[in-house]
């Protein structure tokens, strides 16, 4: 250890730092909703991701990513096994080229339609772990998250 980095440091970013808890505490979650999602064949992502195209017109990639807080290369490398898998394709927009979009396929919702009652089930749960202030802890979270300019939070 350096003089000028002691423990009390450490023990401060431990206690203190938000980036920390909210780490862990997504990393907690996201691990749970991966248990209870697998038997159906998806991760707590590819259902975010799946579900942010459950919309009547097909998003283009730049919205979905913004809408899952994901830059668009991840996001690209992430629709690849969902694609393989015939759950969802992407396109050239018709009227410009330079724009994908992305369309859920049958399979695609069908499979939503089995994974929504396990969310809701998985998510009644958890929520029930802070349903004090819940409504408080989403606009927290929300304030965060536009916080930061655009390009710290998307990479």
């Amino acid at each position: 250890m350096r003089e000028s980095l002691p423990l009390s440091v450490t023990l401060e970013v431990r206690d203190r730092c938000l980036c920390l808890y909210l780490q862990r505490a997504a990393r907690a979650v996201g691990r749970h909703f991966d248990e209870v999602l697998r038997p159906l064949g998806l991760t707590n992502g590819q259902y975010s991701l799946l579900m942010a195209l459950n919309r009547p017109e097909p998003p283009r990639i730049a919205e979905v990513a913004m809408v899952l807080a994901m830059d668009r290369t991840t996001l690209t490398a992430s629709v690849k096994p969902l694609e393989r898998r015939g759950l969802l394709k992407s396109f050239q927009d018709p009227e410009d080229k330079r724009i994908r979009r992305l369309k859920l396929t049958d399979a695609g919702l069908d499979l939503l339609e089995r994974a929504v009652p396990v969310w809701r089930e998985t998510h009644d749960r958890l929520e029930a772990v802070v349903a004090d202030d819940l409504p408080r802890l989403r606009e927290n979270l929300l304030a965060l998250t536009f916080a930061l300019p655009e390009d710290e939070i998307s990479g």
